[in-house]
């Protein structure tokens, strides 16, 4: 450490040290409050201004003069109610204002000593360490010890121990990220290791432990890399359920004789021939039997395709058609661009029944919102159960000339905000990728945002408040008249 900087250090300690001494017991002024003013205003006032503390946190960077505020007030409402005398009530908002002018006072100076201790309790709290209860709160504790330290003009005291306390909300912000993002990995391994999955699937399970590992250390070394963070743990965790699945699996496999296992393999190829309407196969190897699926589903996606592009088409020109009729009949084109929109949104309404989804114009946008739309608990996986809804969408969406779509989605407040935030994100991109992968739009024209619980449409009280709130939205902007052209 060089000279200068020991001599700034120095005289920074000096400063503290005297302003502590200055807003110390001793030097505590009260200033006095004319008998004319009216007592119930005054102490309205100083609740008012005790409230304003606790958002500025003084309840904990000055926990002792916060408290006095407190221990004032509630004397000033019981003296009123018990008809103390005017001056009695009026010298204890007084005082109350007093400590609170010293909190703030020594607000300042613990935010200017503690300034690295805060900024880890930050980032442990928007970690949701909290959640870890009497661990969070220990360390929590130490911190306030330390600001009643700084408060009772033991500066040495919260010099000596600032950096221990730092450290603990740093490790357990970590932990924090850690069990947010990879505790339902770690609970899947333990229940494969408890269904013996080490000697049943032991490659698999192997290969999970690696990756969460590999991810574990990822995020020790970058801990504020969220989005890379995100991805590696959804990798992994797909990895983790795919291992239970393994797991189970393998373990009727082993029940199974030889013979058992070949037909049924054989039956499910069969089965997926069956739907494809292709040729029974069995007499041939099982290579030729899943080339001969491969190529069926190939050859589905080519006629799919083919049917798109040429609806796509069939779109545009009778756009083309409507616009010129439009002008044969001089119709000004905001009147047309109207009467085209309603009758494509007649035409989307009619798609969906009551329960399914509820469709509305919001100015020259169509809303659908997807009433039966259904996720696991905490998931955002696509259940084959939707797909019949989500075909209606996409045939909703083929309805308008390359709309641009975004892809809203919602949760209730059950949760913490972060969960909410990022799981309504998840459900709305995985209806994306399913729209994108089905060719109902390019990447570019559909986009996905997730609003957690900020938008709810009843109340979170009640269960069917929250079924309501828990939804997916989608917007359709049609191309403006002139982007058609």
């Amino acid at each position: 450490m060089t000279f200068k900087k020991c001599i700034r250090i120095m005289a920074a300690f000096a400063v503290t040290v005297f302003f502590l001494s200055a807003c110390g017991p001793k030097s505590l002024k009260l200033e006095s409050i004319s008998t004319s003013e009216n007592p119930a205003e005054q102490i309205n006032l100083l609740s008012n201004d005790i409230s304003t503390a606790q958002r500025n946190q003084l309840n904990v960077f000055a926990p002792v003069s916060y408290a006095r505020a407190e221990a004032a007030l509630e004397n000033a409402r019981k003296g009123l109610k018990r008809g103390m005398s005017l001056s009695e009530i009026l010298e204890e908002v007084a005082y109350g204002q007093a400590q609170l002018k010293r909190a703030d006072e020594l607000g300042k100076v613990v935010k200017t000593t503690l300034a690295d201790v805060i900024k880890a309790r930050e980032n442990a709290l928007d970690a949701g360490a909290v959640n870890f209860g009497k661990d969070y709160t220990k360390i929590e504790n130490e911190f306030i010890e330390l600001t009643k330290a700084i408060e009772n003009n033991n500066l040495a005291r919260a010099q000596r121990y600032r950096g221990r306390v730092a450290r603990s909300f740093d490790e357990i912000e970590l932990r924090a990220i850690k069990e947010q993002t990879l505790g339902e990995v770690e609970r899947l391994l333990k229940q494969a290791e408890e269904e013996d999955a080490p000697e049943i699937a032991p490659k698999t399970f192997e290969s999970v432990k690696k990756k969460l590992k590999e991810v574990d250390t990822f995020i020790s070394e970058n801990r504020y890399q969220k989005e890379k963070i995100r991805d590696m743990s959804s990798d992994v965790l797909f990895e983790a359920q795919r291992l239970i699945q393994v797991e189970r699996q393998s373990k009727k496999v082993k029940e199974m004789e030889p013979e058992e296992i070949v037909l049924n393999f054989e039956e499910i190829l069969q089965k997926m021939g069956s739907k494809l309407s292709t040729a029974d196969m069995r007499n041939e190897p099982f290579k030729t039997q899943v080339e001969n699926v491969l190529h069926s589903i190939n050859a589905l996606k080519d006629n799919h395709q083919f049917i798109v592009n040429k609806y796509n088409s069939q779109l545009i020109e009778a756009a083309t058609l409507k616009r010129q009729i439009a002008v044969l009949e001089g119709k000004t084109r905001a009147d047309q661009a109207e009467k085209e929109f309603q009758q494509l949104f007649d035409e989307v309404q009619s798609y969906f029944g009551q329960d399914e989804a509820y469709v509305y114009k919001q100015a020259n946008q169509l809303v659908i919102r997807l009433k039966l739309i259904q996720f696991p608990p905490g998931k955002s996986v696509i259940l084959p159960n939707n797909y019949e809804l989500l075909s209606k969408v996409q045939r909703a969406i083929s309805t308008f000339s390359e709309p641009v779509v975004i892809i809203e989605g919602h949760t209730d407040s059950t949760g913490s905000v972060a969960v909410n935030k990022r799981l309504s994100e998840e459900r709305a991109e995985a209806v994306r990728e399913y729209l994108i992968a089905n060719k109902t739009l390019s990447e570019d024209k559909i986009f996905a945002v997730g609003y957690g619980s900020t938008r709810p449409l009843a109340s979170n009280e009640t269960a069917e408040g929250r079924a309501i709130n828990r939804r997916i939205d989608l917007i359709i902007k049609p191309l403006s008249r002139k982007a058609g052209r």
